[in-house]
């Protein structure tokens, strides 16, 4: 079976971001495992930070442990040691073998087995600015360093993504304006050129937009192709997220390939890869 890492069409490669770290729809989100499977053979992968009680980041979407580990409460009050001894839980909810991973814990994982030249790992920062302090923006900085080649910050505010890669400079930088006042307005106006101008200009060093995949087809039935101007400007684009591989998705993924989007992240990389190489 080939590995499910990019699609080719018209001589455009759009990889295939493993979405939480999943190669197929039925794994559990954060694997470490399947992280490092994903980069050693040179795939783009995605991963969430949240901030944790000792100063650092759990490797984790939501704010609070319910609904993804064993644990209870809010993530900014649990300490590293207790997120370490929490075990997460599978689509279906239940408990898995696999335990919740500190962010130095996948970082060690990525310096002891050398990622593919070409991986990437995505880290989005679910907080904002307000959430760091220096001893914060301090530890990310000693932690991701080593491996900061492999590594682009992705998160909805501009700033936060900076003072982070500001403190780690090998790490790249992407930028969401899929949330907040650039959304509200496109909803209100429907203009996508202002749009992709509110979403250029606070993040001069993005290397990657990242888009709902829903908005880049939203504006091709406008007769806009949102995907050329920011092309136009040096960066590539991410559309996000594909859940499921089924009648409904598969024409929106042609779609997008045909807009030439540079990478699509999704729940089931293989299943994907499978329904458009095979």
């Amino acid at each position: 079976m080939t590995d499910p890492l990019f699609i080719e069409r018209a001589g455009h490669r759009t990889w295939l971001k493993w979405h939480r770290g999943r190669r197929r729809a039925s794994d559990p989100a954060f694997s470490g495992t399947r992280i490092t499977e994903a980069m050693r053979l040179g795939a783009s992968v995605e991963v969430d930070l949240v901030i944790h009680a000792d100063h650092g980041f759990a490797i984790l979407h939501n704010l609070t442990l319910e609904e993804e580990t064993t644990g209870t409460g809010r993530v900014r009050d649990t300490d590293g040691r207790t997120l370490r001894q929490l075990q997460l839980r599978g689509n279906d909810g239940a408990p898995i073998a696999e335990r919740v991973m500190l962010l130095e814990d996948l970082c060690a994982l990525l310096a002891e087995q050398k990622p593919h030249p070409e991986a990437l790992l995505q880290l989005d920062f679910k907080e904002d600015l307000a959430a760091l302090s220096p001893e914060i923006v301090h530890n990310f900085a000693v932690t991701v360093s080593p491996v900061a080649r492999s590594i682009i910050l992705s998160g909805a505010d501009p700033s936060a993504n900076r003072l982070l890669t500001q403190s780690a400079p090998l790490a790249r930088i992407g930028y969401d304006p899929c949330y907040g006042p650039s959304l509200d307005r496109l909803h209100q106006t429907g203009d996508y050129q202002a749009f992709i101008s509110d979403a250029l200009a606070p993040a001069p060093d993005a290397a990657f937009i990242y888009l709902a995949h829903e908005i880049v087809l939203a504006a091709q039935d406008s007769g806009f192709d949102i995907v050329a101007p920011i092309h136009a400007a040096g960066r590539k684009v991410d559309a996000w997220t594909i859940r499921t591989v089924d009648g409904t998705t598969l024409p929106q993924v042609e779609r997008l390939l045909a807009l030439k989007v540079d990478q699509i992240t999704t729940d089931d990389p293989e299943g994907l890869h499978r329904a458009l190489v095979a």
